[in-house]
């Protein structure tokens, strides 16, 4: 992934209910089996990309989750899917200049209703069409970095953009099914962008009760797994994220568990330890948030053996489904 508006003055932090750690067996066990107490404490029982150099790279419910329209992709991409979704291959409508993010569909009767969550698909798939515009610089905070990326591509040209907008509109169908109110930064509806401030705002302005932003990595050949990123403790300029900390890794955790479950496959093998969770300070869809947020890396698009597993629908739905169960289980407590 790669993920880094004009500037703004976030609103006053919220005070976050804390619930226990999720997580508690994972204190007594080694580092390198960290990721698989993540999945048997919380699975049992329930830019924003960054720096390239960084980034090297409870079940709530076991119903698979409908399939969902694609994204539209950056050069090299399929115009379709592979068809294993069940999806028609219709791209979503789209209207370029709109600036607004895309919000529900009515909100129905379910455990989350009155819950608001912001999916932030990694990477408009307009961005390359928009150098000039997504390479100026923004205030994150702690430094300033380019508003956003391109993102990345598996090595058949399958982009991260058109991966992360699929596996948002499975999230948020799921999601809604469960009584949520859903917000995505991005539909493949304006021209390039959010930047990665804007799409902190976007979170914040909507309260989101949880937000979490959509990526795939762009490592070397051989690196594998997925990885959530958490946020560190910041205080600086317009970052603060010391009243997000506890609940946004909490929200970690239990997408981590539930993320293992679905998908079947383990946490990264060349970042976090073994522990499927990495804590970082530089990322500024993170560094601005005043909600719970994480990122998911879902896997390594530059890998053939995850690239195989990204590029399948069949694989996208349950990636999909781990998430969105570890979202449910996070706001049922």
């Amino acid at each position: 992934m790669s993920y880094t508006g004009p500037d703004f003055d976030p609103p006053p932090s919220r005070r976050f209910r804390r619930g226990p750690l999720t997580v508690a067996l994972a204190a007594l066990v080694p580092g390198a089996l960290l990721g698989w107490a993540v999945y048997a404490t919380v699975g049992g029982s329930g830019d924003d990309g960054g720096d390239a150099s960084a980034s090297a790279g409870t079940s709530a419910s076991a119903s698979s989750l409908p399939p969902a329209s694609p994204g539209t992709p950056s050069p090299g991409g399929s115009d379709e899917l592979d068809g294993s979704d069940g999806s028609d291959g219709k791209k979503p409508s789209t209207s370029p200049g709109a600036t607004s993010p895309s919000a529900s569909a009515p909100v129905g009767t379910g455990p989350l209703r009155g819950k608001v969550v912001v999916i932030d698909p990694g990477h408009n798939p307009g961005n390359f069409r928009h150098t000039a515009e997504i390479n100026r610089q923004v205030d994150v905070g702690t430094h300033s970095k380019e508003c956003d990326t391109t993102g990345t591509s598996t090595d058949d040209g399958f982009s991260e953009a058109k991966f992360t907008l699929d596996v948002a509109h499975r999230m948020r169908a799921f999601l809604e099914g469960q009584g949520a109110t859903v917000k995505l930064t991005q539909d493949d509806d304006r021209p390039f962008g959010p930047c990665i401030d804007e799409r902190a705002r976007i979170g914040n302005e909507a309260e989101a009760d949880a937000v979490v932003s959509i990526h795939a990595d762009g490592s070397g050949t051989g690196n594998r797994g997925f990885h959530v990123i958490l946020p560190g403790s910041v205080d600086s300029g317009a970052a603060d994220t010391r009243a997000i900390v506890g609940p946004s890794r909490e929200l970690g955790e239990r997408i981590a568990g539930n993320f293992v479950r679905a998908t079947g496959n383990g946490p990264s093998n060349y970042v976090g330890g073994g522990t499927g969770l990495v804590t970082r300070k530089d990322l500024g869809g993170l560094n601005l948030s005043t909600v719970p947020k994480v990122f998911v890396e879902c896997g390594n698009m530059r890998d053939s053996k995850d690239a195989a597993l990204l590029t399948s629908g069949a694989w996208r739905q349950k990636a999909a489904q781990g998430i969105s169960e570890g979202i449910v289980s996070f706001l049922r407590g």
